[in-house]
């Protein structure tokens, strides 16, 4: 298949998105990609696996890099894609195809080639398995494999934002409860200890957990910790003897990762506590030169990311990061998701100012 990088971003995005590319089937999708950046003068690129990395080589004083991934949530009988009244229906198309579009039509059609046209060198990264676990992220896999292709100054992560930049990200931990019991028959309850009845406790520590907000860099950042999951029961007849509860805990990043563990397992005092999944945050970022010239130069003000995303990846690199994209996250893996085209215009219009140095 071929992509037409140069088509008008909302066309581009039509066809990207009309491309099934559920995490672990982005193979045909990377291949269009880097088959349409290769044929761009002025950049080199390069792959590993199904991610694409094509960057200009000017020797400019800055490097910004636009990231995006390929893969989407598995199709919910929402494709092809369909266009309704200035809106763009489809699998992928708010999280985050439309970002992915808007950089890849700026590969193709900024003066990439020509030293003096543009502000800054420039970096774009296609990845993979970004929507399953994080040991198959694709941009996990090209900081551990290939560093020097993702070095920059300023890493915009093109994730759904409704057009807003939202700074740094949350870190989260998930732990898991469990709770014994002692299995009696339920006609002779008194027999045994029933182990879900011991949740009830828990849960009420859990209700009134008094979660922490924190303002960094002039960005609000709310704490969560809540359980998401209960699992227990043997049979209709029977006194469980186990039950466990998965709590999640959203933390603000200027928690570290060992601090957030220790918090948790001090409100969860007295309970068998074992965690089951961890990453870390990213601070705002907000003074590094070259994340305070984009947002000087959008005009927005940056609020806090709620949820993790590969931004803390970057920030483990030394690379300030920002996330900015056309799509809304609140339409994120929705059945119907939608992207508005005239978002996926004005952003295409806002970096292409900032990258070829248009006040």
């Amino acid at each position: 298949m071929s992509l037409d990088l140069t088509a008008p971003v909302g066309e581009l995005t039509r066809a990207l998105v009309d491309v099934p590319s559920v995490s672990g089937d982005e193979a045909a999708l990377a291949g269009a990609v880097e088959k349409a950046l290769t044929a761009v003068d002025g950049l080199r690129v390069d792959r590993d696996g199904d991610a694409v990395v094509a960057r200009t080589e000017l020797g400019l004083p800055g490097r910004i890099l636009l990231a995006g991934h390929l893969d989407t949530v598995p199709l919910a009988g929402n494709l092809p894609s369909r266009v309704v009244g200035g809106r763009l229906y489809g699998c992928g198309t708010s999280d985050m195809k439309a970002g992915v579009a808007v950089a890849l039509r700026l590969a193709a059609t900024l003066p990439v080639a020509t030293p003096g046209a543009m502000s800054h060198d420039v970096t774009w990264v296609c990845y993979d398995h970004e929507e399953v676990e994080a040991a198959r992220n694709g941009l996990r896999r090209l900081a551990a494999r290939h560093r020097d292709w993702l070095d920059a100054d300023l890493a915009i992560l093109m994730e759904p934002t409704s057009g807003e930049i939202e700074a740094g990200c949350q870190g989260t931990l998930r732990v898991v409860v469990t709770l014994p019991g002692t299995r009696a028959h339920s006609a002779r309850s008194w027999l045994g200890d029933n182990a879900i009845h011991k949740a009830g406790d828990l849960l009420r520590r859990l209700a009134g957990y008094r979660a922490r907000t924190v303002t960094l860099d002039g960005c609000t950042y709310r704490e969560g910790l809540c359980a998401v999951r209960i699992d227990g029961g043997v049979a209709g007849n029977v006194i469980p003897d186990r039950c466990q509860v998965t709590v999640n805990f959203r933390f603000a990043p200027d928690r570290g990762p060992d601090e957030a563990v220790a918090h948790v397992r001090e409100v969860l005092g007295g309970y068998d506590v074992e965690v089951t999944d961890l990453v870390g945050g990213a601070l705002p970022g907000l003074a590094a030169p070259h994340a305070a010239a984009f947002v000087a130069a959008t005009g927005r003000v940056p609020v806090a990311k709620y949820g993790w995303t590969d931004v803390a990846r970057f920030a483990e690199l030394g690379i300030p990061a920002l996330n900015y994209g056309p799509g809304d996250p609140n339409l994120a893996h929705a059945r119907d998701e939608y992207v508005e085209l005239a978002a996926i215009d004005e952003a295409e219009r806002l970096l292409r100012a900032y990258l070829s140095g248009v006040s």
